[in-house]
């Protein structure tokens, strides 16, 4: 089936099954009851609910916590919920730090603000049930927002610690204690508005260890590979319920030198970062890559840019199913309305490539998981866009793709179980349309 062809069947499709218009919420098709709200897990190279797969459609919106600490912008985080409910996204990616900043969740080492955690994070994770949203929760930052690596380097320095880079997060005994303590209150944190721990919470999906974790201070990798196989594996002891996954961009490493072609450009290789080597430590559930062509390749958009995210999704899902044998997660992907030669079309086309070539692995049963868009807004947030905002109301082309890939994803959850391998009876014409080798 070609392309066109597809689009029509799965609109037809898509206006006969209940409750999955954009109104209502794709999400509807694969709905839970409160007992059915289960962990994700794992098998092989795909994410499981109660043994039926689970692909995601999701998105980003890292400043949640900071709006739900403030009484006068909490309804903003209800609304972000139930706008990306309504177009069928199941997974959001946030803030759990927000490390000795402005309403700083952790004011100083294992020091909290009570107000934050019960008003913020709490609230985040209770409203997130609320639309069925699951959340995957990021530990800590690479870059400065937020605080990040570089407080915990603040921090280590005021008691006296002799540290010349911010890479000595990475390293520095004392430093790893401190993350490792911010760990520990975090998935012990009993939620004072469920009642439920962090960790024995479904509505988390993952946690992941850090935002765009780079150490250019060591292009070997190792230096960072040593903190990524302490941490995970840290995480895990504590928690050995809830997958875990890195934060990584995908950047290819000196272990995988014939995957260097793929990198968007040769700096790629000297972060210290290595996508292969990275995923393989023990703890690791799944892997994340990041696409930004128009900061890694050229600002100003052009063709080359789609030519350049399909290559670099289907690298990674090779590897994801050929060295490492675990689902790959697209958990930021997007195109700034700032970038020169941007409109709006440009970045429906670029969402259609990431869809499609997830599509591509899901109709083979590979390891393409899913992906999470960077970002989605509500109306009255614009002060807070860095040009990747997606504000759905304002955006009708872009929310009935996704939208559309919604009710694909759901029809899949809902349709196919685990035990079949997708080599399922077809029962009739419609479901014989969406078993992964007639897409």
């Amino acid at each position: 089936m070609d392309g066109d062809q597809w689009d029509t069947t799965a609109e037809e499709v898509d206006n006969h099954l209940p409750s999955s218009s954009s109104s209502q919420g794709a999400y509807e098709l694969n709905d839970v009851g409160e007992d059915e709200w289960q962990m994700v897990a794992r098998k092989g190279n795909q994410f499981v609910i109660n043994d039926q797969p689970f692909y995601v459609n999701g998105f980003n919106t890292y400043w949640l916590m900071v709006f739900a600490a403030d009484q006068s912008t909490r309804g903003k985080v209800t609304e972000v919920f139930q706008q990306a409910s309504s177009v069928g996204l199941t997974v959001c990616r946030t803030w759990a730090f927000n490390d000795g900043q402005w309403r700083a969740l952790q004011k100083s080492p294992g020091v909290y603000d009570e107000d934050v955690f019960k008003l913020a994070l709490d609230f985040v994770v209770s409203e997130a049930k609320k639309y069925k949203i699951r959340l995957i929760l990021s530990l800590t930052n690479n870059w400065d927002a937020y605080g990040g690596k570089a407080q915990y380097v603040k921090w280590g320095k005021a008691t006296g610690l002799n540290l010349t880079s911010d890479d000595d997060f990475f390293s520095h005994p004392t430093l790893r204690s401190y993350y490792k303590a911010h760990v520990k209150a975090v998935l012990n944190r009993v939620n004072t508005l469920t009642n439920i721990t962090y960790k024995d919470d479904p509505t988390i999906f993952a946690w992941e260890l850090m935002n765009e974790p780079r150490c250019t201070s060591d292009p070997s990798g190792d230096k960072l590979q040593s903190w990524i196989t302490d941490m995970a594996v840290y995480v895990k002891s504590m928690d050995a319920k809830h997958l875990v996954e890195i934060g990584l961009e995908g950047f290819y490493g000196p272990s995988a030198p014939d995957r260097a072609q793929f990198n968007p450009n040769s700096y790629a290789t000297q972060v210290g970062t290595d996508f292969i080597r990275n995923h393989q430590v023990l703890g690791v559930d799944f892997a994340s890559v990041h696409i930004y062509a128009d900061s890694w390749i050229s600002l100003t958009i052009s063709d080359s840019h789609i030519q350049f995210i399909k290559s670099w999704m289907e690298a990674h899902i090779e590897d994801a199913e050929r060295y490492l044998g675990m689902p790959v997660v697209f958990a930021e992907f997007g195109v700034s309305s700032k970038d020169p030669g941007y409109n709006t079309s440009f970045r429906d086309t670029m969402i259609n490539t990431v869809y499609k070539t997830l599509l591509n692995s899901t109709k083979r049963g590979g390891s393409g998981a899913g992906s999470l868009l960077w970002q989605i807004f509500p109306d009255g947030t614009d002060y807070m866009d860095d040009g990747y905002a997606i504000v759905l109301s304002k955006s009708p082309s872009t929310s009935n793709i996704i939208s559309l890939h919604s009710t694909r994803v759901a029809i899949f959850n809902s349709m196919c179980s685990w035990k079949c391998k997708w080599g399922c009876k077809k029962k009739n014409p419609l479901e014989a349309l969406f078993y992964h080798d007639d897409l």
